[in-house]
């Protein structure tokens, strides 16, 4: 027993002790370090790094890239961006701060032209491409800097407006920072539209116009642009001339082209809500005439109009042998409606395209194609021209062969009522 209790002794004696940190120092390696820079001090450096750079942008490139291993560009991202556009930390407003530390070689002291600010965007590309977590603070710069515009001077407003489409053009920044330009005070003193102006210059010679409504549809900016001008000029005719006057006719045909889709979405939603109150067809009839002629609107995009609403305004059944009955019945009560629009032969003809598209996309409508036409064209809305033009040479890519084999015997049909007319006719002379 008392062997037993001198061996645990022994155990517990020899058990290891855990091992603690106190005291012990890890060395940092050289290039970890970071030496801390208050505002000011960060301030000096940057200010004192340009002016030795002058006006050499290749140099000035390369200071702020070695810099940021020493200055903590993620603290004062701001007072950086601040000293190479304006020279200096920006007050509320957009005036330089009342501090002596600013330096002459910035954007808003260089030459005003497209190639250096060129040159500029290329400075403001590389130390973002270097350092990316600038990507936020620098887009948050430009917002603050458009909603500053009134503080600068009209020179000041050039440079920055095409740097700002440069870099818009090149994807340095997303084009919702153009929210900052539909400040009430910036529209209300017409510097919005000036600015602007300059900055879709340089963007479309950066890029081109797809370019430019791609990356507006993106942020939702395409159905914006007319809120560039106060409300009592907030119309497209106003939009078209002022752009169109400066040089910038694509833009203005781009949003004119935005209004009259917009001005269809209204439309469109406006007929299948008088269609679900039930409003007689002479009252929804004269209704999209009127929108036809306040928005200049032809009638071929009248009756695409037309045809979509009908067509969504109804629960399709998902049963092929189903869906036919009930779209000839649905069909046949809007018919009326249908033949209000298509008084010209190219509306016709516009409306079988649809009625070709919607039934090859659809897929349980492949079978209900003719017996849709027959429908229409006892109903007055297509009339046999239009229709032997589709099946000759205006149909679609869309489901093409399996159409025109339903239509065959239905065309074959229409030919020799013609050809009888034809024959009567001459007889008849």
């Amino acid at each position: 027993m008392s062997s037993c209790l001198s061996r645990v002794s022994f155990m517990s004696n020899q058990r290891v002790q855990k091992p603690t940190l106190t005291g012990q120092r890890f060395k940092t390696r050289k290039r970890d370090e970071k030496k801390v820079f208050d505002p000011t001090q960060f301030q000096e450096s940057i200010v004192q790094g340009l002016n030795q750079t002058g006006s050499d942008l290749d140099a000035v490139a390369k200071f702020l890239d070695a810099s940021g291993a020493k200055l903590d560009y993620r603290r004062y991202a701001e007072t950086l961006f601040d000293i190479l556009v304006a020279g200096g930390m920006l007050a509320p407003g957009g005036t330089l701060s009342d501090d002596l530390t600013r330096t002459e070689f910035c954007l808003f002291t260089a030459q005003e032209d497209l190639e250096t600010m060129q040159a500029y965007a290329q400075v403001f590309n590389k130390l973002i491409r270097r350092y990316k977590y600038l990507e936020k603070g620098f887009e948050e710069e430009i917002k603050k800097l458009l909603l500053f515009l009134k503080g600068f001077t009209e020179s000041e407003r050039n440079k920055l407006a095409m740097l700002t489409g440069i870099l818009l053009a090149n994807g340095n920044i997303s084009a919702s920072i153009l929210n900052s330009l539909y400040n009430e005070n910036l529209v209300k003193e017409g510097v919005s539209a000036t600015f602007a102006v300059k900055l879709f210059k340089s963007w479309i010679h950066e890029k081109d116009i797809a370019s430019v409504a791609g990356s507006l549809r993106k942020v939702g900016m395409d159905n914006r642009l007319l809120e560039l001008f106060p409300a009592n000029k907030r119309s497209c005719e106003h939009f078209s001339k002022y752009f169109t006057d400066a040089g910038l006719k694509e833009l203005s045909d781009f949003a004119r082209n935005q209004q009259a889709i917009g001005s269809r979405k209204e439309l469109q939603k406006e007929l299948q809500e008088q269609m679900e109150r039930g409003d007689a067809f002479r009252d929804i009839i004269a209704s999209a005439k009127e929108e036809m002629k306040k928005n200049n609107i032809s009638e071929q995009t009248m009756i695409s109009i037309v045809w979509t609403s009908v067509m969504s305004y109804v629960e399709w059944n998902k049963k092929e042998e189903l869906v036919t009955e009930q779209a000839i019945k649905h069909l046949k009560q809007y018919s009326p409606l249908l033949k209000a629009f298509t008084s010209q032969g190219a509306s016709e003809i516009l409306l079988l395209v649809k009625m070709q598209e919607y039934c090859y996309d659809n897929i349980h409508f492949m079978n209900s194609f003719q017996k849709i036409v027959v429908l229409l064209y006892k109903a007055d809305v297509l009339s046999e021209e239009a229709i032997l033009k589709w099946y000759t040479e205006a149909h679609v890519a869309k489901g093409k062969s399996v159409f025109l084999e339903q239509m065959k015997k239905f065309v074959e049909w229409l030919k020799n009522a013609e050809e009888e007319s034809e024959s009567e006719q001459e007889e008849a002379d």
